[in-house]
């Protein structure tokens, strides 16, 4: 008997249909409500780690109900070894709408960083936060981690730090990802141009969430993610939409 005529209880018995649905339910996709206190684990060599803190914290705005009216700054705090590793932030190139609300913070030390990160998150007139600290500094123990988390929860604003060249600690954050850069698909329209920004990133802790790995795009508009063997397809096929997983 084909797949096709199994009667439904045969199919059932096959399956559990609750079961695939909620792991479904579980996926994590662009679009969802952003955990207040994220982390992302990057190579100094390469800005993807910052690229893609600034991509997700654009979809969690873009997500919320009041996006439109949302004029609030945001705080960007990096330790000058980051500054070294990537540069600093390049204001022509942020979003539109994010290059007058910018407020850049370089901090001498990760002590400095982390205390300006925490007083940002205790200001709601934030959208958002981004720090960037390198290595594993001492300074960064589980008891910081946690002083942030609660921070970002209570006063309601999300907090990206990415670790650039560090090894996986103890941390407190809801989400973390490991990413490093992915080939671009080539542009429809002009060979010469560059690609949407593209990364594969690994979810590898996350408490809502299955754990996972998706090649990310930011196509100006959206954040979109695709499974890693589907990067190839889409770079045939030009730079398309792709959906999400």
């Amino acid at each position: 008997m084909s797949r096709s005529h199994m009667p439904a209880t045969m199919l059932s018995d096959l399956c559990d249909v609750d079961a695939l649905a909620a792991a479904r339910s579980m996926r994590w996709r662009p679009g969802l409500a952003a955990p207040a206190h994220s982390e992302i684990f990057a190579s100094g060599c390469e800005g993807g780690g910052a690229g893609l803190a600034l991509a997700l914290a654009c979809d969690a705005l873009r997500s919320s109900l009041a996006e439109d009216e949302d004029r609030r700054a945001v705080l960007w705090v990096q330790d000058r070894a980051a500054v070294r590793l990537t540069g600093r932030p390049y204001r022509p190139g942020l979003p539109a709408e994010l290059r007058r609300r910018l407020i850049h913070v370089v901090a001498e030390k990760a002590e400095d960083a982390l205390f300006a990160l925490e007083e940002g998150l205790r200001c709601r007139d934030l959208a958002f936060v981004i720090g960037e600290l390198t290595g594993n500094p001492k300074a960064l123990d589980f008891t910081a981690s946690r002083r942030l988390s609660l921070a970002a929860e209570k006063h309601g604003v999300p907090l990206w730090l990415v670790r650039l060249d560090a090894e996986r600690d103890l941390s407190s954050a809801r989400m973390r990802w490991d990413v490093r850069a992915a080939a671009s698909p080539p542009p429809r329209w002009n060979a010469a141009a560059p690609g949407n920004p593209s990364w594969r990133a690994e979810l590898f802790r996350a408490r809502a969430h299955a754990l996972g790995e998706w090649i990310l795009r930011d196509d100006g508009r959206s954040l979109v993610a695709a499974p890693p063997h589907s990067v190839g397809v889409a770079a045939a096929a030009g730079d398309r939409p792709l959906a999400s997983g």
